[in-house]
């Protein structure tokens, strides 16, 4: 019998079409089914983690809320975002990983039943942490338009209410690609004053944007430092996923139950990791501009490749969704017909809140351009379109 807080937690999907393609064993297929990246972390942080695996002081439990040069970091590059200065010392936490960092944050501002507005089409993930720790989702609903998403003002209203204690949001967001407006996040920020709530940034691919988007950091708006807090990781811009390290930075007051909640739940970070993310943050060439220019390059081939088929164009981030259902196919029979019929590995939406389930997600973070040449192609073979 499943326990209660699993109950709302059905998976995500992609560990399901990651196993099927494994299976195969077959080079061909194209690998657009998971966030991963084929382009190398920063020359910096592959030498100071190789280093570090020699360090003893490495290879320990300690300091439980992580190195303090990386906490420094850490600050001061949300603090460059956002146009506030954070203290490292009471307002900076590290995590193991930008997921641990979310759900440990929700488990310091949730009371069983509180609610928390996400946007949709969002990452599972995302959800089941909020279902974890005692949350109920509420929905604003994100339009697809010629020209990519946008918020549904109306919708993001209708959303918040009596109990609404936090805004979960991401931008770019993850699956969708959609990055919010200077005018949807004043939206967002009013709504999070006139509720009292918190807004929890997920900032993980902040900087990959697009057709030369800008930063827009939701703490710089007017009396929204002391409600935002905001939860980076290394592993989209840095390209540093398996080394499981995240922040979270906010105001003091509520970072000391942040830090309770981390000390219960994960303790503690890769030790062996952290030397190699702080270096990575302060690296004098980071490698984001350059790898932002590379996966914008393999979005415009995708979008060209998909461009008489109902594709949503994403604005930053790593993926894109198409809608299959308006094609007469499931997203999840599309997903099946691609991998054995087109040597395509790609995630069905399914569960990724209310109006995913009509989208299959591609992926174009892992996969270089001169592969994605006849993704048209190999479509036409899977579906007959």
């Amino acid at each position: 019998m499943t326990v209660s807080r699993l109950r709302n937690i059905p998976g995500i999907g992609v560990d399901r079409v990651g196993d099927a393609a494994d299976s195969m064993h077959d080079a061909d297929i194209l690998r657009l089914e998971n966030l991963d990246t084929d382009l190398r972390p920063p020359a910096a942080a592959l030498k100071v983690t190789r280093e570090a695996v020699d360090e003893d002081a490495a290879n320990s439990y300690l300091p439980f809320l992580g190195l303090p040069a990386l906490r420094q970091a850490a600050a001061e590059r949300v603090g460059r975002a956002a146009g506030h200065r954070y203290d490292a010392a009471t307002e900076c936490i590290v995590s193991a990983g930008g997921l641990a960092g979310i759900f440990n944050v929700l488990l310091s501002i949730l009371e069983p039943g509180d609610e928390v507005v996400l946007t949709a089409p969002t990452y599972a993930g995302l959800i089941n942490r909020v279902h974890l720790a005692g949350g109920v989702p509420k929905f604003a609903r994100l339009v697809a338009g010629a020209d990519g998403w946008r918020l549904d003002l109306d919708s993001l209203a209708a959303a918040v209410g009596p109990r609404t204690k936090a805004f979960l949001m991401m931008s770019p967001s993850m699956p969708s690609g959609y990055v919010a407006t200077a005018d949807e996040w004043q939206a967002i920020a009013e709504h999070c004053r006139r509720a009292g709530a918190w807004l929890v940034y997920d900032a993980a691919m902040e900087r990959i944007l697009f057709d030369g988007r800008a930063v827009l950091h939701p703490a710089g708006l007017p009396d929204m430092r002391e409600r935002t807090i905001t939860v980076g990781a290394v592993s989209k811009e840095y390209r540093m996923i398996g080394w499981r390290i995240g922040w979270i930075v906010g105001p003091a007051t509520i970072m000391r139950d942040v830090r309770l909640a981390s000390l219960s739940n994960v303790v503690c970070q890769v030790g062996i990791a952290m030397p190699g993310a702080a270096a990575a943050l302060t690296a004098a060439d980071d490698g984001v501009a350059a790898a932002v220019t590379e996966w914008e390059k393999r979005r415009d081939v995708l979008v060209a490749q998909l461009a008489d088929l109902p594709v949503v164009r994403p604005h930053g981030g790593w993926s894109l969704l198409i809608d299959t259902d308006a094609l007469g196919i499931e997203p999840g029979e599309a997903s099946r017909r691609l991998l054995a019929h087109g040597k395509i590995a790609a995630t069905p939406m399914t569960n990724w809140g209310p109006g995913a389930e009509r989208y299959l997600r591609f992926v174009f973070s892992n996969e270089p351009a001169s592969r994605l040449g006849d993704v048209r192609e190999r479509i036409r073979a899977s579906w007959k379109l």
